[in-house]
């Protein structure tokens, strides 16, 4: 990354599109550097007592590193790769990347009344200021193709970059949506996987199975259920027929063999390896003890 940045006239032509970009660009700071660069303009530049407040928004993305961020209607919040951090007019606010990382950030200062009715109709909100949206080339794009035109500012390129920062907000609003979609119906999918083991614990089923009906594919179903649950498909399930096993040793007139069959675990061997693999103790150990503080 080359440092960057420019602050930009806006007429009153540009003032009056709805929306005009009134500074842009990019820098990387390294681990240890100092922040922010003291290159800036008095009324941009700030330091971490005081912190600072804008007239304007600003749309920071933070592609590299890590940091924190804090402002009057925010509590300081760690900031990792992949975020977008809005400031917003009368706001004040400070961040800055962390010591050990440093970051990469890429920045726009916009300010007009589409901006505003956006704040207005809570698309986007002061309490919430930075979104994560993860690495995304599109959006990294648009940065890079508004800071190219800023560096000519050919005639009307004003409604052109604008333009451009609306498509750029658009674009993680659309982001973030399709990842709320995609995280319900994952918690959906889940939910029924964990109701298909429950009433499948006599059977012999697999995750295989389960994914099958659950159509989706089983690499992707193993990863999520996994990352939801902290155990994979087949160790889950393993859990249920391990946590029936117990209520059913409970009972001393159901032989431990006829357990290990009821419950598809195999033989009589496997069951009670497996059962003090994951109880510490032998089924025949665990019915004693059990049985002795009835």
């Amino acid at each position: 990354m080359i440092n960057y940045y420019k602050y930009l006239p806006a007429s009153r032509e540009d003032e009056n599109w709805g929306l005009c970009v009134l500074n842009t660009g990019c820098t990387h700071i390294e681990a240890t550097g100092l922040y922010p660069v003291k290159n800036h303009p008095a009324h941009h530049y700030f330091n971490w007592a005081i912190g600072r407040v804008l007239n304007e928004y600003q749309i920071i993305y933070i592609t590299q590193g890590k940091g924190i961020f804090e402002s009057d209607s925010c509590k300081r919040r760690e900031i990792k790769a992949g975020t977008i951090i809005i400031l917003f007019p009368g706001e004040r606010h400070r961040y800055k990347p962390d010591s050990k990382t440093g970051w990469d950030e890429y920045w726009i200062g916009i300010k007009g009344e589409i901006i505003d009715n956006l704040l207005k109709k809570n698309f986007l909100r002061r309490e919430n200021p930075s979104i994560y949206i993860g690495f995304n080339e599109g959006i990294l794009n648009l940065f890079h193709n508004i800071i190219e035109v800023t560096k000519r500012e050919d005639a009307g390129y004003q409604p052109l970059i604008s333009g451009a920062v609306l498509h750029l907000i658009g674009s993680f609003h659309f982001v973030l949506k399709q990842n709320a979609a995609e995280c319900k119906e994952k918690e959906i999918i889940i939910s029924k996987a964990r109701l298909l083991f429950r009433s499948n614990i006599a059977n012999d089923f697999s995750p295989e199975q389960a994914a099958g009906e659950l159509q989706v594919g089983y690499s992707w179903f193993r990863k999520a259920f996994k990352n939801s649950t902290g155990l994979s498909p087949g160790q889950y399930y393993l859990q249920l027929k391990v946590e029936r096993a117990k209520e059913l040793l409970s009972n001393p007139k159901i032989p431990i063999k006829q357990i290990a069959y009821d419950l598809r675990i195999g033989s009589y061997y496997y069951f009670s390896k497996m059962f003090k693999e994951r109880t510490g103790t032998t089924p025949t150990d665990y019915r004693k003890r059990v049985l002795s503080l009835l």
